[in-house]
């Protein structure tokens, strides 16, 4: 049995069943549906629920983690006896961020003989589940703490990040375009085609007319990263935010452009990065040589 833990928060974006499955405890976001608390518990039932209720309308507003919250999580972790290794959102993208770091500062002091490392894995949603998955892998498998550390620090900005997102009015909601470019965005059908960069950011990298265009657009970037890598028995995990079918076209794709392809796994996008960006977004998580914006 492994002497240390992993955990990570819900943004990991994986399915409960599979945190379930390998004991990862998360720690859930917090956010309203129509002014209503709710909590991110990871359920794909839930994420189907919600998203349903957001093509008629329901408003999502998500909230920070606060210090007090991390610091329970991290104490009822460490009161185990066992190390602790934490994976959440890149800093850039989490104004919880610097609430975990308060925090486990404070659960430092009152466990002085355990370590606590928290990594800004520089990833978010799928990527950091990615990143979670793999890490948990090589626990399994007997890594001690340190190997484990020293892989995500290695490979974390390997794991390129692709986004295209169908309805601009969220990103507008979000402060990441304005109401001027999101009306003409709607009205002439841009998709943007997001990507993660090394810095953790989520940024613009394409803006396509149409949603089919934004998926090819999104197909052509990943061939080409898979095209740099020994693609026998490598993994990739597509979510969808009630797009199912665009997370099957990326899938057969990728598939018949590399066939000795691993798994790749298609399951709902988590709620707070979906409350951000809406209904349709569709996102890409795999392993590559470098994050390449085009």
């Amino acid at each position: 049995m492994s002497d240390f833990i992993i955990a990570t928060s819900s943004t990991c974006d994986l399915p409960r069943t599979w945190l379930d499955e390998h004991n990862v405890p998360f720690i859930s976001y917090r956010f309203t549906i129509n002014d209503e608390p709710a909590v991110d518990d990871c359920r794909e039932e839930s994420r189907a629920a919600i998203y349903a209720g957001m093509r008629k309308g329901d408003i999502l507003k998500t909230s920070q983690i606060n210090k007090p919250a991390y610091e329970e999580f991290f104490r009822n972790l460490m009161s185990t006896g066992k190390n602790l290794l934490f994976l959440d959102m890149s800093e850039k993208m989490s104004v919880s961020f610097a609430n975990c770091m308060t925090a486990a500062d404070t659960i430092r002091s009152e466990f002085p003989e355990q370590e606590l490392y928290v990594m800004d894995t520089r990833c978010i949603s799928g990527g950091l589940g990615f990143l979670v998955k793999h890490c948990v892998a090589l626990m399994e498998e007997g890594r001690d703490m340190e190997e484990v550390i020293a892989w995500g620090e290695e490979n974390k900005l390997k794991i390129a990040h692709r986004f295209t997102v169908d309805d601009l009015n969220y990103l507008k909601r979000g402060g990441r375009v304005s109401n001027a470019s999101a009306l003409v965005g709607t009205m002439l059908s841009i998709k943007p085609v997001l990507y993660v960069p090394d810095s953790g950011t989520l940024d613009v990298v394409k803006k396509c007319i149409g949603r089919k265009k934004a998926l090819h657009s999104i197909l052509d970037s990943v061939i080409n990263d898979l095209s740099q890598v020994d693609t026998a028995g490598r993994d990739m995990i597509i979510l969808n935010a009630d797009c199912k079918a665009d997370a099957e076209f990326i899938r057969d794709g990728v598939k018949a452009a590399y066939p000795d392809m691993g798994e790749i796994s298609i399951s709902s996008l988590g709620v707070v990065i979906g409350a951000h960006c809406g209904p349709g977004l569709l996102t890409c998580f795999y392993l590559c040589n470098e994050r390449i914006a085009g």
